[in-house]
């Protein structure tokens, strides 16, 4: 496993690097991508492995016993997370923002009112409004540069009319490990105004040390009527494109309803993406993990540094994900001329605060799961940048 290794992905239909000229007006040429959520990396050499295997193979017919991907899906929870998943309990889907929009249309009707804890992930809000459904936003409370949940004002805020919680575990842009007392007031809150809970977990496994992801399911065995997680290999292991997600569902009337909806829906997974993710839930695939969280951390180091070293920037404590939430408030400057210091003068792409929801504003979303030679070239672009701040 070579992190330092820098691949060139132009032209080869990245979003990452090809999007971000239409988008930013960044060119791939000289800019640099620090915007979609996938990392600059091979993944381990059992994945590439699979798929080569197959590519020699030949034939690309219909995939048929899918045990071995659901026992590898099993031994990864128990063995990585100490969660005992049942293989029956296990759907796969479309990634999991398709997830999401299936649990919308499973559970859910048109107009109902769908809570998000923001800022979070903003594909949510998007496929909330696409469904038809209404986002309930319930800012997070910023206590000591961290974000908290305040659930007495998010029991103010309810009306009856919302049916869902949809929480991001770790969180997605603030990059939070909640706490076992945290995940157990979601669920409270959920059991208090009879919600159901998406828990996406999706970076559940890129926590740095000194903290520890719990999965929802051993929070609280009594909200497992009311829950459905969702997990996949896609984040962990650098293989998005494969559009292979996991949903586990414990309780057999909310899985009789999701199971209905994937077939009314006629969807089925590909078979290059349970090979690949059988491959990646492996004894090869967690040390390969080890290797990139450690990684990963020192990338954070680096980068954190660098930010909290401008004066007015502040990069949020990371605790897990590989995405650096700055606030860009304190500088004394509008965030159009931040951006234009960040995208046009330091030739870097990266996501607006504003898309995550409420609480967003004066932030921007900064990737580092790059070569380390990268995230020094993006801490020198953006020293120049901000240069008379210093």
């Amino acid at each position: 496993m070579n992190f330092d290794e820098i691949i060139d992905r132009r032209n080869t239909h990245s979003l990452k690097w090809d999007g971000m000229e239409e988008r930013y007006g960044v060119s791939p040429g000289t800019g640099l991508p620090m915007w979609v959520a996938d990392m600059d990396f091979r993944p381990p050499q059992g994945v590439s492995d699979a798929l080569r295997k197959m590519a020699d193979h030949g034939v690309y017919g219909y995939y048929g016993d899918d045990t071995a991907y659901r026992a590898a899906i099993c031994w990864w929870m128990e063995n990585r997370h100490g969660w005992q998943v049942d293989p029956k309990s296990i759907f796969t889907t479309h990634g999991l923002v398709n997830a999401v929009g299936l649990c919308l249309n499973s559970y859910t009707q048109p107009g109902d009112g769908i809570v998000l804890f923001t800022p979070v992930y903003h594909a949510f809000a998007r496929t909330i409004n696409a469904a038809g459904r209404k986002v309930v936003e319930c800012p997070l409370a910023l206590v000591n540069g961290q974000y908290k949940m305040d659930f007495a004002a998010y029991d103010a805020q309810m009306t009856g009319a919302e049916k869902m919680v949809i929480l991001c575990s770790p969180h997605n842009p603030g990059g939070r490990v909640w706490t076992r007392e945290e995940l157990q007031g979601v669920a409270d809150f959920c059991k208090r105004h009879d919600l159901l809970l998406v828990s996406d977990e999706i970076h559940h496994d890129l926590v740095f040390g000194g903290h520890k992801h719990i999965a929802m399911p051993l929070v609280d065995p009594s909200i497992q009527d009311r829950l459905i997680l969702l997990t996949a290999a896609s984040k962990t292991f650098n293989i998005a494109g494969t559009h292979t997600g996991n949903v586990i569902i414990t309780d057999p009337t909310l899985r009789r309803k999701f199971a209905g909806t994937m077939m009314a829906l006629g969807l089925s997974p590909n078979s290059f993406g349970l090979e690949m993710v059988t491959a990646a839930y492996s004894p090869e695939g967690a040390a390969w993990v080890d290797a990139l969280v450690e990684y990963l951390d020192e990338n954070r180091r680096l980068f954190d540094a660098a930010i909290n070293a401008i004066p007015g920037l502040q990069s949020m404590p990371l605790q897990a994900t590989y995405l650096a939430w700055v606030d860009f408030s304190a500088t004394g400057i509008t965030m159009d001329e931040a951006l234009k210091r960040v995208e046009k003068s330091a030739q870097i792409a990266v996501n607006h605060g504003p898309t995550f929801g409420r609480g967003g504003e004066g932030y921007l979303r900064f990737n580092f799961a790059m070569p380390r030679a990268q995230i020094e070239q993006a801490i020198s672009r953006l020293q120049d940048a901000f240069a008379d701040l210093q």
